[in-house]
């Protein structure tokens, strides 16, 4: 079926979407001739990434477009629509904070991050650091008596008093005075820092000369946090340069793109992005530029390498787009693809905490117990304090990196016995998804050695399922050193091994995720325990005074005003009398 499909592809632009058995999307692509690209999926070696796509490919569909544009265009739509799991949604509903002078008849200076609610108002960003937005703000806050009030009131309010605003809410303060602020304040958002430092370092010395050297050290401070949240603006190439720059290096099918926004000739702020990819490296980088701009506003010249497709660009954005020759431009290209090397040697150099360590292990781990594909591990481990509190938990990884959203926790029902432990917990985990028709695992694993292994294998048996199983044993040292595989057969892992050293890391976020449990049921039978016995305490004000005061502890040491803030007079006495009762019978 397949062969048929591929030989009666059109030569003609579009876009192809890639299925797995089950029907689902697993990849979204464009292309200008379709039979041409696609074909090449299913002949020549691939690896990596795109490797294990194609083995999962039992399908695919496709859609002609008039041109390459639209089929651009129509892969970013589908791709929002389906996020398919090999495609790389590069902003994630992202957006960035910009500074904003409302466009009042006395503006203000807010943080936002949508810029087409209030076309009137002015601009200044992007900020790829929300706390860089916020403290520059807060500076300029400082600095001038502007308004703060979000809605004007009627009469002055304490920022007037303490000489932080002008009250242009109950006095005539002159507009030209105003607007001269807030002009200065424009020209420092556009990186010009000249004119506030000299006005500063002119009132510093006056007051030095005045021998008012408190007041002299504050505005010493001020300067030097003007300094340091300009120290990003500091490099200059050209005065009246205004654009966007966007490169991009690659290596084993892991791209890294690295983006500056200079303005008024002065680099503001920097982007960057590490992700494996399955795609060509010039159209990834354009599939990241489309998605960018469509959450982002557009600059009036963008800067790309030479090696894009620069008519497409400007076609699709609908702005200029340029690859510099030489030049400034060229200098801010080259500094851009040296930066996004250097994040991916940095990706590679941390290969144990990235995306890719835990890939690379998951196809050793398929390798080694002769899988076709491994994508969804799903790791499992109890825990308990002499039978208490028993819960477990299941950590589920997929393609080497953990899926937080879809780790579960159990409050178990039997004794201090591991064996029982683990058949409930994965009887719970596997009927359910049987019930459900629940996401299917590619592989299980039992932490604990072979009772754990046979009483797994007993529930799979139970529930008669098939699905790939081994467990982790540790040696004496409590080190994980092999990997069972049955009663008999057994691997042993190398220190230092990307496999070793992954199934480690699963094995602390499992024992992690389920302490985490264990620590928070004990702490609300302690706090239960106790609270539950005060009368005129009941679950709302034992809520709020846990929520108040964060700890049993605290609530002990409260005073009977604190409490009274909180619950009440009457509630607080009986707390109070109670503990003071308790204390005494201790003593006693």
């Amino acid at each position: 079926m397949l062969k048929e499909k591929l030989s009666s592809l059109p030569l003609q632009p579009g876009c192809y979407l890639m299925k797995d058995g089950k029907g689902e999307i697993i990849y979204i692509g464009k292309a200008k001739k379709l039979k041409a690209r696609v074909n090449q999926y299913f002949s020549g070696a691939h690896e990596g990434k795109t490797q294990k796509m194609v083995s999962l490919i039992s399908d695919f569909d496709y859609i002609v477009t008039n041109t390459e544009k639209e089929a651009l265009v129509l892969e970013i739509n589908l791709i929002k629509q389906y996020r398919p799991r090999f495609n790389i949604m590069f902003m994630d509903d992202k957006s960035y904070p910009f500074i904003k002078i409302t466009s009042e008849a006395y503006p203000q200076l807010v943080v936002v991050r949508d810029k087409k609610k209030d076309k009137k108002a002015r601009y200044f960003g992007p900020f790829t650091d929300t706390a860089a937005a916020r403290q520059t703000v807060a500076l300029l806050n400082d600095l001038y008596p502007i308004r703060k009030c979000k809605t004007m009131p009627k009469k002055v309010c304490l920022y007037y008093h303490i000489g932080q605003c002008l009250g242009p809410c109950q006095f005539d303060i002159g507009k030209y005075q105003y607007d001269a602020m807030i002009d200065e304040i424009g020209r420092f958002l556009k990186g010009d820092n000249r004119l506030i430092i000299s006005r500063l370092q002119q009132e510093m010395n006056d007051a030095t000369a005045d021998l008012a050297f408190e007041k002299a050290a504050k505005i010493r401070d001020t300067i030097r946090s003007i300094e340091h949240i300009s120290q990003k603006q500091q490099v200059q190439f050209g005065e009246r340069m205004q654009q966007d720059v966007f490169a991009f290096a690659i290596s084993k099918n892991i791209l890294s793109i690295t983006g500056f926004f200079v303005r008024e000739g002065k680099l503001i702020q920097k982007t960057s992005i590490v992700e494996p990819t399955v795609e060509s490296a010039q159209d990834a980088f354009t599939s990241y530029l489309i998605q960018f701009y469509s959450q982002m506003p557009k600059p009036k010249e963008l800067l790309v390498p030479a090696d894009c497709d620069i008519d497409l660009l400007s076609e699709v954005l609908n702005i200029q787009v340029r690859a510099p020759q030489r030049g400034d431009k060229l200098k801010l290209i080259e500094m851009a693809q040296n930066n996004a090397q250097e994040q991916l040697s940095m990706k590679f150099k941390m290969v144990e905490k990235s995306e890719m360590f835990g890939e690379v292990a998951s196809n050793q781990l398929a390798q080694l117990l002769n899988l076709h594909s491994l994508s969804r591990i799903e790791l499992f481990d109890n825990s308990h304090i002499s039978g208490a509190f028993l819960v477990a938990a299941m950590v589920v990884f997929t393609d080497g990196k953990p899926q937080r959203s879809q780790y579960r926790r159990y409050r178990l029902s039997g004794g201090n016995n591991d064996v029982a432990s683990m058949k409930e917990v994965l009887y719970r985990r596997l009927f359910r998804m049987l019930r459900e028709d629940g996401e299917r695992p590619d592989l299980i694993i039992v932490d604990g050695g072979l009772p754990q292994l046979g009483a797994a294998r007993d529930i799979m048996e139970a529930l008669h399922l098939e699905i790939p199983l081994i467990a982790l044993a540790k040696d004496a040292g409590h080190n994980t050193d092999s990997i069972l595989l049955d009663e008999v057969t057994d691997v042993k892992l190398l220190p230092g091994e990307p496999l070793t050293m992954f199934l480690s890391a699963m094995q602390d976020e499992v024992h992690r995720f389920a302490i985490t449990y264990h620590r928070l049921l004990r702490q609300k039978a302690s706090t239960r325990s106790i609270l539950d016995e005060i009368e005129g305490i009941g679950e709302k004000r034992k809520k709020e005074l846990l929520r108040h005061f964060g700890s049993l502890k605290a609530i002990k040491e409260a005073s009977e005003e604190q409490l009274r803030e909180v619950i009440g007079r009457p509630a607080a006495l009986a707390v109070i009398q109670f503990f003071r009762d308790l204390k005494e019978g201790e003593q006693e």
